[in-house]
């Protein structure tokens, strides 16, 4: 059965989504590496590429139910930010709002009653509890750290160890 035009379209968006966190991502990268914060940096280019794995399974789902995949603009990131704290408290309220699009995803999906695309969803509900609490932790951290050059230190060469 082919997806339900309510659906595909709320995906595309979706699809729009996560490239515009890879992006993001990415311009928090440039801009932490800018710093010197190479750790901190390399944790935010592993964040954009599964950002855009995110996408890719979107894309990749909508093809295969029989949907249109449209690509739109990405829109500019902000790169106001000032320390590794602010950039982190940004990728946690980033998260929240990816989490409540994946929750208004659902809903369109139930409301369509599209049992294919509710259980598709199930992974990425999950994926955003784990994507939350990271980010949560990160922020605590640097909160405890503030502006010790040796804790930035330490969690600067903590993250420059993600996989």
């Amino acid at each position: 059965m082919d997806i339900k035009d309510k659906v595909a379209k709320a995906i595309n968006k979706q699809i729009n989504a996560e490239l515009y966190s890879s992006y993001l991502y990415l311009a928090m990268a440039a801009f932490l590496e800018a710093k010197n914060y190479l750790g901190f940096g390399h944790w935010m280019r592993v964040q954009s590429n599964e950002e855009n794995n995110h996408a890719m399974k979107f894309f990749n789902y909508l093809l295969e139910r029989g949907g249109e995949v449209v690509l739109s603009d990405i829109k500019a990131s902000d790169t106001k930010w000032k320390t590794p704290l602010d950039v982190f408290k940004a990728v946690y309220e980033h998260e929240l709002k990816v989490t409540g699009m994946i929750n208004e995803l659902l809903k369109i999906a139930r409301q369509e009653e599209d049992t294919a695309t509710e259980s598709m969803l199930k992974w990425f509900i999950d994926e955003q509890v784990e994507e939350e609490a990271n980010a949560k932790q990160i922020v605590e951290k640097l909160k405890l750290i503030k502006d010790s050059p040796n804790g930035l230190f330490m969690l600067d060469h903590e993250l420059g160890e993600r996989k």
